[in-house]
């Protein structure tokens, strides 16, 4: 007999199996990652349809089996982000955030604070907050859940900690401007975009307020976010390669702001 019991949870993933079911993968409180077996899904007024929707969180109620899928037999207290489906950038962004945390986790390893993070992060984005901004915080702070960990509170050769830097792959980590002559290869990012780099390793989602990044700004720490990625993670989703596309026409898909009186 299946042994039921409620996780708190956010859906990672869903994806068709055979005609009528699907496969469901779950960032649980208990138990980290997990793979779900719903079936019937094709109703349109299931009981699950809207507890599986991708970015839902909520309480699930499970057969968890040491290995193996699990089957989600009932859920309750959902939060959906309803705003994730119908705004084009809120939802690749949301995307690739939850794919690249999927990557970055290894499944049935509970990380709760990750959980909860991740969960307001995405209530933060459809409430309005600036969804990239949001997506760069996670992006910096995974780099620890991908095992790497760039050296951001100072500098890696005299341990300042207040001023101008620059990010050194020789040294991984901060370089500050007395030692800059050792990496003529550093990144030579602006000040602005390793300010927010530093920012960003350390601040958390209930405390991210309204911190307002200027478009150009944005763009160099998209950069120097991308860099590291390339060096350290050596990851490319599908996700990404679309936020990347995204950014040559959604001027064109923004509606023009209208002049001030």
């Amino acid at each position: 007999m299946a042994h039921l019991e409620e996780v708190e949870g956010l859906v990672l993933f869903s994806r068709q199996h055979r005609e009528r079911d699907r496969l469901v993968k779950i960032f649980t409180d208990r138990y980290g990652k997990l793979m779900f077996f719903v079936r019937g899904t094709k109703r349109p007024n299931g009981k699950l349809t809207t507890a599986i929707q991708p970015f839902t969180s909520g309480t699930y109620i499970a057969d968890v089996r040491p290995e193996g899928l699990n089957f989600l037999r009932d859920a309750k207290d959902l939060s959906t982000p309803t705003s994730m489906y119908t705004d084009i950038f809120k939802n690749a962004y949301t995307t690739y955030l939850l794919g690249l945390a999927d990557a970055a986790m290894e499944d049935r390893v509970p990380n709760n604070r990750l959980l909860q993070e991740l969960i307001l992060g995405i209530k933060e984005m459809d409430e309005g907050t600036d969804p990239e901004i949001i997506l760069n915080i996670f992006e910096v702070q995974l780099l620890t859940q991908f095992g790497v960990a760039p050296e951001l509170r100072g500098c890696r050769v005299c341990g300042r900690t207040d001023g101008v830097f620059d990010y050194s792959s020789k040294y991984a980590g901060l370089l500050c401007p007395e030692h800059f002559h050792l990496d003529p290869r550093r990144f030579h990012a602006s000040p602005k975009a390793i300010h927010f780099l530093r920012l960003f390793s350390v601040v958390s989602m209930e405390r991210i307020g309204k911190i307002a990044v200027k478009e150009d700004t944005k763009r160099e720490l998209r950069k120097v976010i991308d860099q590291l990625y390339d060096e350290l993670v050596g990851i490319r989703l599908k996700s990404k390669k679309f936020i990347d596309n995204m950014y040559k026409w959604e001027n064109v898909l923004k509606k023009p702001e209208q002049p001030s009186e």
